[in-house]
């Protein structure tokens, strides 16, 4: 028994979910989200909130059943508070900017990289080492923060690059003469 699937989503107040077979829509203050559910479960609305169950007892149904319930509570949590991700830039003459939508970021390259705001996701750098990609799309946000991180990893010496916020980095010691 999934101890996850088990739980119903409860739908807060401002939100509404609509069920049209394997798919279920969802609607809040931030915006509309849907989700298409495998066949291995059922999705149902019962009082407010959204109950998943699965189709049988093969070992697909059960992974499906505690993902599928996941992912309908994903739904609610973006569109009532959003996600946030928050990113970090350590190093001597390293920075990030917003111009429109294209994040311009200095990391010790000889040029300067241009990152395209993807649809769906807002990117802002409160100060020029930091920088906060928002959106209602949890995969969208992750994936966009990691594309991001992608261009200076933070290296193991010193430390420079683009972080996580709150991400250890485990740092080595130099050579010894």
């Amino acid at each position: 028994m999934s101890r996850i699937g088990k739980k119903p989503v409860s739908l807060v107040k401002g939100v509404s979910a609509s069920i049209s077979g394997q798919t279920i829509e969802v609607k809040g203050p931030k915006g509309t989200r849907s989700f298409t559910a495998t066949d291995d479960v059922t999705l149902s609305m019962e009082n407010d909130a959204v109950k998943v169950t699965p189709r049988g007892t093969s070992k697909r149904a059960r992974q499906q059943w505690g993902m599928t319930r996941s992912m309908v509570e994903n739904l609610v949590t973006g569109v009532t508070t959003g996600f946030k991700k928050e990113l970090e830039i350590q190093g001597v003459g390293y920075r990030a900017a917003m111009a429109g939508n294209v994040l311009k970021l200095s990391l010790g390259y000889s040029h300067e990289v241009n990152f395209e705001t993807p649809k769906g996701v807002t990117i802002t750098a409160p100060k020029q080492t930091e920088i906060v990609v928002e959106g209602i799309d949890q995969q969208l946000v992750g994936q966009v923060a990691a594309n991001i991180r992608e261009w200076k990893k933070p290296e193991p010496y010193k430390g420079k690059g683009i972080r996580y916020k709150d991400e250890y980095i485990f740092r080595k010691e130099g050579k010894k003469k």
